[in-house]
């Protein structure tokens, strides 16, 4: 029987549910938005956009990273985008499956940059190339998730490091780039650890030390509850995971972790990270809150000392990337889970998406004139999320699926001002758009 104490105890729960989580179930879930076929903030979408063609391999694009090359007093002097895909993703995703067969492997990529490509598709060969994994042990795993790369100084070697989503468990490879042949990683090991039971991605403090994120508590590993567990765990926000700070030993002797410290606990999904310019502020995505964390950082012991502020994005947030001057946060992510899990299940071909920026000027500005924001969006934030004062979003980019499916990682470039989206099951892979002269 039913007691009274029952009926009260769910209807505490579902009211902390509809609380907490009820305008990212409004936005994400319940609502399909009416998108374009692809909106650019900056440009004309059918004339300014173009995608990244490299064969069969370079598609279901999870992440993508600037690799910066500097000069001795740290002054950029160019960049390539490696970018992290793998092409059987619907055959193997342990975040949201299926887990069905992980023996085709994935791939990084290096691209060039070249302001003056204006063309709808882009092939050209010598700027578009596969990264070659050399030394990658023979039968080892490879399905990329989050990518890091540490800038070369003065055309010196860079660490790679790359999630790894394995067939026996999730681990951390770790390669070198060098700009004299940058589409050859050698690879220097592979980093197991308890630490990194759900990791999904990265944010480099050093060539040796990095934040984690680990989206989930409960994984679909998980024998005969994996496929219910995780889910209930994403659907109710339930805050079980964790960010780490991890130090490595940078010789090939001893323990490859010298050190581990939890970072953040409790956080519901927290999956992109990013540091800020400054190093002084650490973002973070909470996928199932629809919440940017924003932490401060201690740059000497890496420490989060606390929560700063949160800012609620009209979306499911992805992952995260500071442009190189620190004036804003590119949040990438999915506007309607139900499509991404049918695109994931092979029951859709596209999923929409949504690219915003969020102002990271000083929180103390007057609110009055942040509230009408967003305005020029064909399916505008404002309305869906409350304005944060000095924390202005602002969608650069959007599509309904058909211009550009299932963006999960923007990046702004500096130099030509272009935009990257990747797609976790986009079939192009990279879309890159292009501001109008």
């Amino acid at each position: 029987m039913v007691t009274t104490r029952t009926l009260a105890w769910a209807a505490g729960l579902i009211s902390i549910v509809v609380w907490r989580s009820g305008r990212v179930a409004k936005n994400t879930i319940l609502t399909k938005h009416q998108f374009t076929e692809g909106y650019y903030a900056e440009g004309d979408f059918d004339a300014d956009c173009t995608t990244l063609k490299g064969g069969p391999d370079l598609k279901y694009c999870e992440d993508a990273a600037f690799w910066d090359r500097l000069d001795a007093q740290g002054n950029l002097l160019s960049h390539a985008l490696v970018l992290s895909c793998d092409a059987n993703r619907k055959n193997w995703n342990t975040v949201m499956g299926p887990l069905n067969n992980p023996d085709p492997l994935g791939s990084l990529w290096l691209y060039e940059p070249d302001e003056k490509e204006k063309t709808k598709t882009i092939t050209d060969p010598p700027r578009l190339q596969r990264i070659e994994l050399r030394g990658y042990p023979v039968g080892h795993d490879f399905h990329p998730l989050g990518v890091e790369i540490y800038p070369s100084y003065s055309g010196n070697t860079s660490n790679v490091y790359v999630v790894n989503h394995a067939r026996a468990r999730t681990v951390i490879e770790q390669f070198t780039l060098n700009p004299s042949s940058p589409t050859v990683a050698n690879y220097i090991r592979t980093l197991a650890s308890p630490y990194f039971h759900s990791a999904n991605a990265l944010a480099l403090t050093s060539p040796d030390s990095f934040y984690v994120t680990n989206d989930h508590f409960f994984t679909r590993r998980l024998p005969y509850v994996g496929h219910i567990l995780p889910i209930l765990e994403s659907v109710f926000a339930f805050p079980l995971a964790w960010v780490s700070h991890v130090t490595l030993n940078p010789t090939s002797s001893g323990a490859p972790i010298e050190f581990h410290k939890f970072s953040a606990l409790f956080v519901p999904f927290p999956n992109g990270i990013a540091i800020s310019h400054d190093g002084t502020q650490v973002a973070l995505a909470s996928t199932t809150l629809g919440k940017i964390l924003f932490y401060e950082r201690d740059p000497k012991t890496n420490d989060l000392t606390r929560l700063i502020e949160n800012v609620p994005v009209p979306f499911t947030p992805d992952n995260l990337r500071y442009t190189h001057d620190g004036s804003a946060l590119i949040v990438t992510g999915h506007p309607h889970f139900p499509t991404l899990a049918a695109v994931a299940g092979r029951k859709a071909q596209t999923a929409p998406s949504w690219v915003v920026s969020i102002d990271t000027q000083s929180p103390e500005e007057d609110l009055q004139l942040k509230v009408n924001f967003d305005r020029n969006a064909p399916v505008s934030a404002m309305g869906k999320v409350p304005p944060v004062a000095g924390r202005e979003v602002t969608t650069l980019f959007q599509s309904d699926g058909s211009g550009f499916s299932s963006s999960s990682t923007g990046l702004k470039d500096s130099i030509t001002g272009a935009l990257y989206v990747t797609g976790l099951y986009a079939e192009d892979g990279v879309i890159i758009c292009r501001p109008s002269v």
